[in-house]
């Protein structure tokens, strides 16, 4: 960020962020018929400097609506107003060059404070910084933050036993510090600390400002011990402000308009009470509002005694009582400064914001971090090889050496897979968690900017179907294959391995498509359990599919199990003839043509009949592949 303002506030120089005339709108429907017009934020403005600046107001008041349109991370649809970065545009990288903590921590569990550190050192600095130059930047934020004695130790997830929730907390910020922001942005940093916890957090964050930092964070009601490390404070009350300046002059403010906070009240406590006119401290605005009677602009606005003195008017009197304040008149003269700034300069090209690092780069250090995920949680990989392993043993056992018989030979090769092609698609439901799982994770790091999403997107597949998919249908297909006793021709097993890998990579593109889609696990498991279910139905397992009437039949076409079946019924039953047992004298036999049951069943046994159910299943994959990144492309990230 070029440029930078030195206010008089604070004394320090660093990056200013102003925000004037913001409104922010969203439609909310009425009825079925009737939407609605819903002002998050109205008419806001204000600006601040190097130090610790804070967003204050009750449950519901705008806050994280504010925080989120000052850091570029709010649709632009309902959005009006302009954010200036030292008096100029928002450059087209600024979610690349400024921090943002979320009020959820996300970071990888499995991971130790240093390698969450290293990979956010990784993928967003320039390939010109070393990894000499890169290991020092690590060991920087760690001895800043404080980490030195947890920075080996891994984060911890439901697992696993890790850091504590302060330290987590500060490996969040460092992930951000990583870059050396300018402007750092945090939503609700005490959530979910205790008091003591939070009171360290928010020390260190003072600590971060007074070195030049831009500090912006949204706080419902902290300690006083941590009220007092603010320097600038912006209070909220349904959307529009009710205090903008110094953070010790916001007492003296509420109290020139008739609220005196009770000594040892703590003020954040106060300032919300009042806004919530939920304590004694409110009673006092019935004095205001008999003044009030006398004050014809007042007296319009509805603010009367008798007729009761709601949250709404108060909110009306409190935002009118502030734009007559000195407070606002200085903040008017500050933005009129910066504004004039943003007018005798012209506006960037706004291009599309450009990557530190390539998309193979960043597609390497992804692939890495998921195969050390994996590698130290393999509960999901091991436990996949397991089950495939003892599925083929049971399948292998019960249909063991299947004979040649018409009767017992087609009935249990048909039974076996019937059990093959369930396996291929049940054994895979655990593919809808990868992009579940790490949901929260992948919407912060892709809007901050760590890489791209196709990056990941082809990451995530690489590393989930090549250990986890993969290696156990390859060791289920030579299990099942040799102890069924299927023809022992290398061509047909090599038809069977692939048959089997096709079959689970579709499979798993379901499952993909629908975990991208839903962030409920259970939503997730039910979808995919009716999707299996209906490809079951359609496959040829439960139905002769050329029995059904045309207006059903076409679902046929979406049935992985169907082609998956198809491809093994033409591969052991083409060409081949099965008879019982000569009975008594020999002359009445019973066989079976392998050619003609194929033909009762529909299925085309021709050499481009075998390949285009792989066709098929390839076709499938790509589709839902396709689609899941889409999917993934349409969640809110980086512009």
């Amino acid at each position: 960020m070029k440029g930078r303002y030195d206010t008089a506030q604070t004394g320090r120089t660093g990056s200013t962020v102003s925000f004037h005339d913001v409104d922010y709108v969203i439609q909310v429907k009425e009825s079925r018929k009737t939407t609605v017009n819903k002002y998050i934020l109205r008419d806001v403005n204000g600006f601040f400097s190097p130090g610790m600046n804070a967003i204050m107001g009750p449950t519901g008041s705008g806050k994280s609506s504010l925080l989120d349109v000052l850091a570029a991370r709010k649709d632009p649809k309902g959005l009006r107003g302009m954010v200036l970065i030292d008096g100029q545009s928002q450059p087209a990288d600024f979610k690349l060059i400024s921090g943002y903590v979320v009020q959820d921590d996300v970071v990888m569990g499995t991971l130790t404070v240093r390698e969450n550190l290293a990979f956010s050192a990784a993928v967003r600095l320039p390939r010109s910084v070393s990894a000499e130059e890169k290991a020092d930047r690590v060991d920087d934020v760690i001895s800043e933050l404080g980490l030195k004695s947890c920075a080996d130790t891994k984060i911890g997830d439901e697992f696993t036993r890790g850091v504590s929730g302060g330290e987590r907390k500060r490996t969040n910020i460092g992930m951000e510090l990583i870059i050396k922001p300018s402007i750092l942005f945090l939503d609700e940093p005490t959530t979910g600390l205790d008091a003591s916890t939070a009171n360290a957090v928010m020390l260190l964050l003072s600590r971060l400002s007074q070195r030049g930092r831009c500090i912006i964070f949204s706080i419902h009601q902290p300690r006083y011990s941590i009220f007092r490390l603010f320097d600038k404070l912006h209070m909220l009350s349904q959307g529009e402000t009710v205090y903008h300046g110094p953070s010790d002059k916001a007492l003296e403010h509420f109290s020139n308009l008739g609220y005196i906070c009770e000594e040892h009240n703590n003020p954040a406590d106060f300032f919300l009470d009042v806004l919530n006119e939920d304590s004694s401290a409110v009673q006092s605005v019935t004095d205001i509002a008999d003044e009030a009677q006398e004050n014809e602009d007042t007296m319009e606005r509805g603010f009367r005694k008798e007729s009761g003195f709601g949250i709404d008017n108060l909110k009306d009197s409190l935002v009118e009582q502030y734009k007559k304040s000195y407070h606002y008149s200085d903040m008017q003269t500050s933005l009129s400064k910066l504004y004039d700034n943003y007018r005798g300069t012209e506006d960037p090209m706004i291009n599309q914001a450009v990557y530190p690092t390539s998309l193979f780069f960043q597609f390497l250090y992804l692939c890495g971090r998921n195969a050390r995920n994996i590698w130290r949680n393999p509960r999901v990989s091991t436990g996949q090889i397991f089950v495939s392993s003892v599925f083929a043993l049971i399948v292998g056992a019960i249909y063991f050496q299947l004979d040649k018989t018409a009767t017992a030979g087609v009935q249990n090769r048909v039974g076996a897979f019937f059990f093959i092609a369930m396996n291929m698609l049940f054994a895979n439901t655990s593919a809808v968690e990868p992009f579940i799982a790490e949901r929260i994770v992948f919407l912060h790091e892709s809007a901050s900017g760590f890489y791209r999403v196709s990056a990941y997107f082809l990451a995530k597949i690489t590393a989930d179907l090549i250990p986890v998919r993969f290696l156990p249908t390859a060791i289920f297909a030579t299990i099942s294959y040799w102890m069924l006793g299927l023809k022992s021709e290398a061509a047909s097993f090599f038809i069977f391995f692939l048959n089997l890998q096709t079959s689970t990579f579709a499979a798993c593109g379901i499952a993909f498509f629908i975990g991208a889609s839903t962030r409920n696990i259970g939503v997730a498991n039910l979808g995919i359990a009716i999707a299996y279910v209906l490809m079951i139905i359609f496959g040829g397992l439960l139905v002769n599919i050329a029995s059904l009437g045309a207006w059903i039949r076409w679902v046929q076409y979406l049935s992985v199990a169907r082609y998956c079946v198809n491809t093994l019924y033409i591969t052991e039953f083409k060409d081949k003839t099965f008879c019982d047992p000569p009975i008594n004298n020999g002359t009445s036999q019973l066989c079976i043509d392998g050619n003609e049951f194929l033909e009762s069943q529909g299925i085309d046994y021709s050499d481009w009949g075998l390949w285009q159910n792989q066709v098929a299943l390839v076709a499938i994959t790509v589709g839902l592949m396709f689609f899941t990144y889409v999917r993934l492309l349409r969640m809110p990230k980086l512009k």
